[in-house]
């Protein structure tokens, strides 16, 4: 009896894409392996949240009662008939649009001279500059600085100076309130997006600045614009997202400087109108649209900045 002749593989044209799908996942199922806690958390703590918000934020849900299923109610009572919701939007746009390149382009010239320092220099320099965004006491600094009474440092010293007559109320009045918050807001952004810059810059292969050199490049900046940022384009997209979702969360320094709400709602925030709905009034599925809105927003931002990134790339 005739051997059955051997199983001919099938080539990628003469596949459908599943097939194609399950071939390389057979293929690569080590790396798959490897990957799958992430992906498992990834899922369970992202994907699931933010489907069951988009679900929640569809019904009225006071976490007693069952949903009540709205449609789209709560959206257009959100931008139609909440005033709140305008001043929250407002002011976070106001934040995210000052802070957010601004803190990203700070952690890059930060990293930037500080990559110059020798190593031990360096080291205790980074940890200087990082400190600040992992201090759980960092607001006391700048809640002595503008005391609102004669022993606050700025008060004290503008008063000696002659330059003010009474102390001025800082975080209660409200034309420095929102000026205020956003610089503390800078003084503590130099986070693990400041520490990715560090690494991409201590990564880039040395003999790239030499070719550039014998290419023409005749100053730093030439070498900055030409070689230094190319080489860190991941690192360059991962500062990004982080600056940008963390333009969006400033609402936690508002209330310790200012409380919660601010004066005339001067500084109030999204991230204040979701705690006041969610963790205040109890109204999940409004305070679920709210917090459905914010990632909409923090994720086309973030796709409107990898474009850019990706121009600017040369891509």
């Amino acid at each position: 009896m005739a051997k059955d002749s051997p199983k001919k593989e099938l080539t990628r044209n003469e596949m459908t894409k599943a097939q194609w799908t399950w071939f390389q996942m057979k293929r690569y199922k080590i790396a798959y392996f490897m990957v799958a806690p992430f992906l498992i958390l990834f899922f369970l703590f992202t994907i699931i949240p933010v489907a069951a918000s988009l679900l929640l934020s569809l019904t009225s849900f006071n976490m007693l009662q069952m949903p009540k299923f709205l449609f789209l109610d709560n959206y257009i009572t959100l931008f139609l008939d909440d005033d709140l919701w305008i001043i929250a939007l407002k002011n976070t746009l106001i934040f995210a649009a000052i802070t957010g390149p601004a803190s990203y382009i700070i952690s890059f010239l930060v990293a930037w001279f500080i990559n110059e320092l020798s190593p031990k220099i360096r080291a205790v320099v980074v940890l200087i500059f990082y400190a600040p965004s992992i201090s759980g006491q960092v607001y006391l600094i700048w809640q002595t600085l503008f005391s609102s009474d004669a022993y606050g440092w700025v008060n004290a010293r503008l008063l000696s100076m002659g330059l003010i007559d009474a102390p001025i109320l800082w975080f209660q009045n409200e034309s420095y309130v929102m000026p205020l918050c956003i610089i503390v807001s800078l003084w503590t952004s130099l986070g693990t997006a400041f520490l990715s810059f560090i690494a991409g810059l201590q990564g880039i292969n040395v003999s790239l600045f030499e070719a550039g050199a014998m290419d023409g490049i005749k100053n730093r900046w030439q070498e900055l614009w030409y070689v230094t940022l190319p080489s860190m384009k991941p690192q360059l997209v991962f500062g990004a997202v982080l600056s940008i979702t963390g333009a969006f969360g400033y609402g936690g320094i508002v209330s310790a400087l200012a409380g919660s709400p601010s004066v005339n709602y001067v500084a109030y925030t999204i991230s204040h109108h979701l705690a006041e709905y969610g963790s205040t009034r109890w109204e999940v599925g409004y305070a679920s649209a709210i917090s459905f809105v914010l990632f909409l927003l923090q994720i086309g931002s973030n796709m409107a900045v990898k474009k850019l990134l990706d121009k600017l790339g040369g891509d």
